[in-house]
């Protein structure tokens, strides 16, 4: 091949420039870069609120010390936001409601009394007041009180609610410590103890001693009621249920003071002065010092030890007892040691 046949050099292309490099004439492509760093800083944001969100949600609450509250029936969760941050529970009326709306888990938020500890959290607030775990409240009813007296402790209670329509036979009601919630029926309460006491009497009167001077569950009630009146000590009652059961099998009088106070009191259960002696002369069914055997219904609400008593009594032969001036009684089997206990009595009680 001659030279003057030989292939011309190829052309070289023209260099293109990287991209973003600056070319005469052209602006520099940066806005990739930029948007870059926009989103990231989005997402940081959106991390320090979501963060933030978390602790206020999980975290210590502004609650110094701990506090019960009454959510009250028929409050929406707006009114339940602002009584729980009046309250110091939560920093903002807004907080709870808004946490709940985020959960979106459907959770119900329920009236009642509630104990919310120092420190609590909005989430475990939520959780509490969706829990229905109200406040255990306690109602003790003591022995030996008239059903008239219940009642006036049960209208007092302001936790309860409703009226009473009328006051239940004495006998009727078991003395005990009865659990409730904050704005239960006051008329619910005293069902309950009712039907306590048709249980207890019918558990004790299936165990009952044999051949007792007491014919049904009502005599057995009435007997207990006038025990429980004659003493409270309880390691007594056996032994003065006993004394009673031996009256009646002997055809003696009960003659216990307690009943002549209740006939006094017309049913409420206490005067205010000693009895005397034109009092033992009271003509009343229930005075014990003129009829024979027992009153014509219970004169208190006896406990299960003086049900108890009475239907498994101690036997002895003992038929008088008195105060002995510690708190207890002195029992005697005849007429002239009843007698001598009593002048030890009143020695005491004049402090001779």
């Amino acid at each position: 091949m001659t030279e003057s046949e030989s292939t011309p050099p190829a052309e070289t292309p023209p260099s293109v420039p990287p991209p973003d490099t600056e070319v005469p004439g052209r602006k520099p492509r940066r806005w990739g870069l930029w948007i870059s760093l926009f989103l990231l800083a989005l997402v940081l944001l959106a991390g320090g609120v979501g963060l933030y969100g978390w602790q206020r949600y999980t975290g210590t609450g502004p609650l110094t010390a701990d506090k019960t509250l009454v959510i009250p029936r028929g409050s929406g969760v707006a009114a339940i936001s602002r009584q729980v941050a009046d309250a110091g529970i939560t920093r903002h009326p807004l907080e709870l409601a808004v946490a709940l709306r985020l959960r979106r888990d459907g959770t119900v938020l329920r009236a009642g009394e509630y104990a919310f500890p120092a420190g609590i959290s909005l989430r475990g607030a939520i959780d509490l007041l969706a829990s229905g775990k109200t406040v255990v409240r306690r109602f003790t009813v003591p022995e030996g009180l008239t059903s008239w007296q219940i009642v006036e402790l049960l209208r007092a209670d302001a936790a309860l609610s409703g009226e009473i329509a009328a006051v239940p036979p004495d006998g009727s009601l078991l003395p005990e410590t009865y659990h409730y919630a904050y704005g239960d029926a006051r008329g619910d309460l005293l069902s309950r103890m009712q039907g306590d006491m048709d249980r207890a009497l019918d558990r004790l009167w299936a165990a009952r001693a044999p051949d007792l001077p007491i014919a049904d569950k009502r005599q057995a009630v009435i007997l207990a009621s006038v025990v429980e009146k004659e003493t409270g000590v309880a390691s007594e009652r056996p032994r003065v249920a006993g004394v009673f059961v031996n009256r009646l099998r002997l055809g003696m009088r009960l003659q216990s003071d307690p009943t002549i106070i209740y006939a006094l009191s017309d049913g409420k259960g206490f005067i205010d002065r000693p009895l005397t002696r034109a009092d033992w002369k009271l003509q009343s069914p229930y005075n014990t010092y003129i009829v024979d055997g027992l009153p014509p219904g219970p004169i208190a609400n006896p406990g299960l030890l003086s049900l108890q008593a009475v239907l498994q009594p101690e036997t002895h032969k003992f038929l008088y007892f008195v105060a002995d001036g510690t708190g207890g009684h002195a029992f005697a089997a005849s007429l002239d040691e009843h007698n001598r206990n009593v002048v030890r009595w009143r020695k005491v009680r004049d402090g001779e």
